[in-house]
């Protein structure tokens, strides 16, 4: 609960600082929308969503998790999870299979690819954001506009389990 106070006052502090000190009625151009939820709370898995909707001319909504083991007061991060960085290779090329199926599948869905884009999608960071949801699967997240156009919002891709179970560390977390 500190933590997530300090956050909040230190985003309120730099957005106050931001749009400078405004006369009685006098309207910002820029909003800002922030919070918390429990995302998931499993036997000792407990996630919790943070989210940041920042307004100016358009809007970028962010999103960050904290995986807790609550029971051995753990913060699992995505390193953590798997034996070694082979991870990295094996969840990038099923993103990319699945962000290409989706294209062909529907024109409503749209991604940034490296093949078309020098600035497009080639590979998750080694410490992507990502959540193990309910039915202990692993989530990876995108940023609104980080691998998609706006009108995406925050994209997620649930990872099948036997994509991933070589190289997982156990099972503890991932079924």
């Amino acid at each position: 609960n500190d933590k997530y106070r300090a956050e909040a006052e230190q985003r309120y502090a730099q957005f106050m600082e931001e749009i400078g000190g405004l006369t009685n009625g006098q309207l910002a151009h820029k909003a800002l929308d922030a919070g918390y939820i429990v995302k998931v709370q499993n036997g000792p898995l407990l996630v919790i969503e943070h989210w940041v909707v920042e307004v100016m001319a358009s809007g970028a909504e962010s999103v960050d998790y904290d995986n807790i083991d609550t029971e051995r007061g753990l913060l699992l991060t995505l390193p953590g999870l798997f034996k070694d960085d082979s991870y990295v290779q094996t969840i990038s090329t099923y993103i990319r299979e699945e962000m290409k199926a989706q294209m062909a599948a529907s024109e409503e869905k749209v991604y940034f690819l490296g093949e078309d884009d020098p600035a497009g999608f080639r590979e998750i960071a080694a410490d992507q954001e990502f959540y193990v949801n309910a039915d202990s699967k692993l989530v990876i997240v995108f940023d609104e506009y980080e691998v998609a156009p706006g009108f995406m919002g925050v994209v997620e891709f649930e990872i099948p389990t036997e994509v991933i179970a070589p190289a997982l560390q156990g099972s503890e977390y991932i079924k």
